[in-house]
């Protein structure tokens, strides 16, 4: 089918919405998930930049992370800055008077793509019907994508994070159609620790309240839950030491812990540090912009990233990949540690090593640092 400029229908609480004309959707046809449920029609939405050549070969696939869109950088229909802004444009790294940018919101999500507040055939939002999807999942159907927009291979498959592990899954499981993979913040296969943080945050969501086994649309959305998950999340992406270095134990403001108490129970702190005003602040800003259900459904997703799974083990696997890699890390990251980047490398074909960005904040800085690495990702994916 071909693709159409208009944006998708506004999902309930507005998840989604971007500036008219900011988003192309394509439908991408029935899709059986691996885990066995099933979606009759699926869309993708998704952002470009630049032309495609009339061979198909000049494209740059850019995943996002978990809660992330497919906005990388500003376009004449949206003119805000996006989330890899100093990676993307005119004489930037990736240079879409070369190449054909592309950036599609994972399948799950709530930023255009079919995901659990999508409506079913009669209408109704998905919520609770909505299949488990893995990484491998969202793969087989961004490739559905790329061959209906006649893309016949991509120069780099580039992401971080959650958005690494996709690229990082496209080149094994498509290798003939990855030249180059980008794989920033992330190693081949999630761990115990990641694991178990994610496990947290989703209990958080599941136990509010208001959560009703995922079908709360038309109703009070577990906005709690979210917020409690987003600020676990938060303490992963930052590092301690920009923790203490920003917040310390200094109050935030007026509301000294020490001096303010709660009212109902007098003989309670009622006030906050900085950094409790802080990750209440992340957990606001989140549940204005996210779907509860979408971020129980990435994270699941994320949980299942394992490029071994089903194919003799992670070593096995990446044997598969032909494609030049780019492995980066954060030198203060404690989600995706340094050392996952570092054995990534070295057990890709060919001798690689790990390019570090030099920040101080944690794993959030594969998105404010990237253009560190900026000259060395594009010598090395020859972008």
């Amino acid at each position: 089918m071909p693709a159409t400029t208009t944006p998708p229908v506004r999902l309930p609480n507005d998840f989604g919405d971007r500036p008219a004309g900011a988003l192309k959707t394509l439908d991408v046809g029935a899709y059986q998930f691996e885990t066995g449920g099933e979606l009759p029609q699926v869309t993708i939405a998704y952002e470009t930049w630049g032309r495609l050549n009339a061979a198909g070969d000049n494209a740059v696939l850019i995943a996002h992370a978990l809660t992330g869109d497919s906005h990388v950088a500003a376009t004449q229909a949206d003119p805000a800055p996006g989330w890899w802004e100093n990676l993307v444009g005119p004489d930037r790294p990736v240079d879409p008077r070369e190449w054909f940018v592309i950036a599609p919101a994972i399948v799950g999500g709530c930023y255009g793509s079919t995901g659990p507040a999508s409506p079913d055939p009669e209408g109704k939002p998905w919520g609770s019907r909505f299949p488990f999807t893995t990484i491998r999942d969202s793969v087989h159907l961004e490739y559905r994508l790329a061959a209906q927009l006649g893309i016949t291979r991509f120069r780099a498959v580039l992401g971080g994070s959650v958005g690494g592990a996709r690229a990082l899954e496209w080149a094994v499981t498509y290798p003939d159609m990855v030249e180059g993979v980008g794989v920033f913040a992330c190693g081949a296969a999630t761990t115990a620790e990641q694991i178990a943080f994610g496990q947290a945050q989703l209990q958080a969501i599941r136990n509010d309240p208001h959560f009703n086994g995922g079908d709360y649309y038309g109703g009070q959305p577990p906005e709690v839950g979210l917020g409690l998950a987003r600020r676990i999340a938060h303490i992963t992406y930052r590092s301690p030491g920009e923790f203490e270095a920003r917040f310390g134990r200094k109050p935030q403001g007026s509301e000294d812990p020490f001096t303010v108490r709660h009212p109902v129970a007098s003989g309670r702190p009622g006030g906050r540090y900085q950094v409790e005003s802080y990750l209440d602040h992340q957990a606001a800003k989140l549940v204005r912009r996210f779907d509860a259900n979408a971020y129980v459904t990435i994270t699941e997703a994320h949980l299942s990233h394992d490029v071994g799974r089903d194919r003799g083990g992670v070593a096995a696997a990446l044997q598969r990949v032909t494609a030049t890699p780019f492995i980066a890390a954060v030198e203060s990251d404690r989600l995706f540690y340094p050392h996952e980047s570092d054995q990534l490398a070295g057990l890709l074909p060919g001798e690689h090593t790990t390019h570090v960005i030099r920040s101080p904040i944690g794993h959030d800085g594969f998105l404010t640092s990237p253009d560190q690495l900026g000259a060395e990702l594009k010598s090395t994916l020859r972008l």
